[in-house]
């Protein structure tokens, strides 16, 4: 059996998708222990699209969250995580909140795919609660699955010059058996770049095939591009198996952020709403401990490396070229 280095290789982690190939969209829910998971979160583009993000808050009561949700479809998409809410609430999962009254805590963060599709379709709470319902803990699926399916990047000249995003995961494993894991749905206005080499692996296309046109430098060159607010954003969480806090996780989700920045440039831009949740999932005996600056600084290498797998797992859809496509067959 193949090694899992995606984000289920965290024991007590599941993920469901829902996937609409056609209209180009969809949604990802990822499953936490019944008893709920700690978590942070940070957001950094300028065009968020978010639910309960303030509930994490290191200020604020709430400990812990019992699923997670990244939704296509806008703001629309946010009804996805009441689809969730049900599904967990009929598993007796949630929040007591004395009474015998449970409310599951179901953060979420959408992308805008409404371009890239048919924009009168979004995800809805039924999709949420299917995902939530088929989540499993198997090795994830990418590329044109969950929130990713009409994810797309480099359309700083529009969705003419686009190419398909993805979803993406990955997972490594430190020397003393903590598991450190990321999963994103690429769907970014700058191009997806090779954190080591810098090289262009999916962005804005160039008139020739296998052509790429430097995002960053059309920005800085040319003062007449038009471009629309919150019509971008990439979503993700990390996890990591060894107890944190919410105030340490808050850091850690501003660390991962850095590993969307080495591999989407621009990222954080006024065109995404970039968000990133951090969730500590341990063992329930014998939990490793592990320094916050060092789960920052893998928790970002491992985020880099799933925007790569986001973009290199996609295949072309809807009239978007993938990687594989546009460099004819050469990855």
């Amino acid at each position: 059996m193949p090694v899992n280095d995606t984000l289920t290789a965290v024991e007590g982690v599941a993920v469901g998708q829902f996937s609409d190939t056609v209209n180009l969209t969809g949604c990802t829910v990822i499953r936490f222990p019944p008893q709920g998971a700690v978590a942070g979160v940070d957001v950094r583009g300028s065009a968020p699209g978010t639910r309960e993000t303030d509930l994490l808050a290191p200020v604020n009561m709430v400990e812990r969250i019992h699923a997670l949700v990244l939704s296509g479809g806008s703001a629309y998409g946010l009804d996805t995580a009441c689809g969730v809410m049900r599904c967990l609430e009929e598993e007796g999962i949630g929040l007591d909140t004395g009474g015998g009254i449970l409310v599951p805590i179901v953060p979420a963060a959408v992308l805008y795919d409404l371009s890239a599709g048919n924009p009168s379709v979004r995800p809805n709470a039924q999709c949420g609660y299917e995902a939530c319902k088929g989540a499993i803990s198997d090795p994830v699926a990418q590329g044109n699955v969950g929130a990713g399916t009409g994810a797309t990047v480099g359309k700083v000249m529009g969705m003419d010059r686009a190419m398909k995003g993805g979803l993406g995961s990955a997972a490594a494993r430190l020397p003393g058996g903590v598991c450190v894991a990321a999963l994103v749905a690429v769907n970014a206005v700058g191009d997806v770049r090779d954190p080591r080499s810098g090289a262009v692996l999916a962005g804005t296309r160039g008139d020739r095939e296998g052509e790429f046109l430097d995002s960053e430098r059309l920005l800085r060159d040319r003062s007449e591009l038009t471009l629309f607010a919150g019509t971008s954003t990439s979503v993700a969480v990390v996890v990591v198996s060894a107890p944190f806090s919410k105030t340490q996780l808050t850091k850690i989700a501003q660390m991962a952020h850095d590993g969307m920045a080495r591999a989407i440039r621009p990222a954080h831009t006024m065109y995404d709403g970039d968000t990133v949740f951090a969730v500590s999932v341990p063992p329930e005996s014998d939990a490793p401990g592990l320094d916050v600056t060092i789960a920052g600084s893998v928790v970002a290498e491992v985020l880099a490396e799933a925007v790569v797998r986001g973009v290199s797992a996609a295949e072309s859809l809807g009239g978007f070229p993938c990687r594989a496509e546009w460099l004819n067959g050469v990855r």
